[in-house]
């Protein structure tokens, strides 16, 4: 029986007390977060509640009262599985195909914002998933509250996630656990003549076999060419003797949504794909050893760039150092060089270092938490340095 490591329900409370809170410190009457169902964070963090085909939105008042929006077809779901008792179905969070549903009596944003205490018309509304918001939404809104000021507050949603809890750190951790047994199981069935969506298939039977809820992120498994891809997706070339093979691999705990990812060598590492892996490898440890509490982000990533710079790779540099990570695998705050911020302890990243070659790219990548006196690393699968698979 699978041991479910998940986040508890007054934690969810407890995230919606801490919003008010900033909601009023901003002079905000209320704040809306969406979600798609292919970027769930902010509605999900609150909710619990994670939508299909349809969208969903968290609002939450100043006074701390909350309720979750839900789509006509996703109304039962989110009653069953949300954590926020009230719940509205509204029209401006349909699917995408756009149905009139003619005879549907639906909630308006007026009706969700008088349930939770937010009465009056010259309010002061925030949008905490301000790339999320649709323009029906935002329509929505505007239908409803004419006079009503509407502003950003993203840096909101930031300050709540960014600092994870002992619960969260668990989720994390469990989804490491289940990405190590799946890379050990696509390793071993790497051989040539099998194709990279085989390979992905093996992960993921793995991953939902150990108890993920689903894949972090779309899983991939590229070989040759496409490991030059940043973001891209299997397909169906077959892997040869020689390739140079990339893995990412991921598990989704409770929304939680950590990777691993690596590049392995089908046979021996020679030539160019030996240094471009080697000096991978070489400026990730470095990203890791200068993780802190206390440090700014931008002396990190500075101090990155220039070491491609000094080492002469400056025309493979493609990102980095750091991404936030969390609910969804890649989120806010990134570690670039115009990052303002200082690193805070349990802060969780993933260390992604991409590196370009002229035909071919290569990452190494993981999760750490920040701690005061460095980081803690969430696996040591890297520490197993360049595969090579005898073929």
């Amino acid at each position: 029986m699978i041991n479910r490591v998940c986040i508890p329900d007054y934690e969810y409370k407890e995230r919606i007390a801490k919003a008010a809170k900033l909601v009023r410190e901003k002079g905000l009457d209320v704040m809306l977060v969406m979600s798609t169902e292919s970027d769930y964070a902010n509605a999900r963090y609150f909710s619990g509640f994670w939508p299909l085909f349809e969208r969903a939105g968290v609002a939450i008042s100043a006074n701390g009262d909350a309720a979750l929006l839900v789509g006509p077809e996703c109304i039962i779901f989110a009653k069953d599985v949300g954590k926020i008792e009230k719940v509205f179905c509204l029209r401006e969070f349909r699917e995408s195909a756009d149905p009139s549903y003619p005879e549907l009596k639906a909630s308006t944003f007026n009706d969700v914002f008088k349930a939770i205490g937010v009465t009056g018309e010259n309010i002061k509304i925030g949008l905490g998933s301000y790339v999320e918001c649709t323009l029906p939404v935002y329509e929505g809104l505007k239908d409803a509250y004419p006079k009503a000021e509407i502003v950003k507050c993203n840096d909101i949603m930031v300050t709540l996630r960014k600092i994870k809890s002992i619960n969260e750190l668990a989720c994390i951790k469990e989804g490491f656990r289940i990405i190590e047994k799946a890379t050990d199981e696509v390793i071993r069935n790497l051989r040539p003549g099998v194709t990279e969506l085989q390979m992905v298939g093996i992960a993921q039977k793995v991953i939902y076999e150990e108890g993920a809820e689903y894949e972090g992120l779309p899983m991939y498994v590229f070989s040759e060419k496409s490991t030059s891809h940043a973001i891209s997706r299997s397909c169906y070339r077959t892997i040869e003797k020689g390739d140079i093979v990339q893995l990412n691999l991921s598990a989704k705990i409770d929304g939680y949504s950590p990777s691993i990812g690596l590049p392995v060598i089908m046979g021996k590492a020679e030539g160019e794909k030996k240094m471009v892996a080697d000096f991978c490898l070489k400026m990730h440890d470095w990203t890791e050893s200068k993780i802190k509490a206390g440090v700014m982000a931008s002396d990190i990533a500075k101090g990155f760039y220039d070491l491609y710079v000094e080492n002469g790779m400056k025309d493979n540099f493609v990102y980095g150092p750091c991404h936030g990570t969390g609910m969804i695998e890649v989120e806010p705050p990134w570690m670039e060089t115009d990052s303002d911020y200082m690193l805070e302890e349990n802060m969780t990243f993933q260390v992604d270092t991409f590196v370009s070659g002229s035909t071919f790219g290569c990452r190494w990548e993981k999760g750490i938490a920040v701690t005061k006196d460095g980081c803690t690393s969430m696996t040591d699968y890297l520490k197993k340095g360049l595969i090579e698979i005898d073929c």
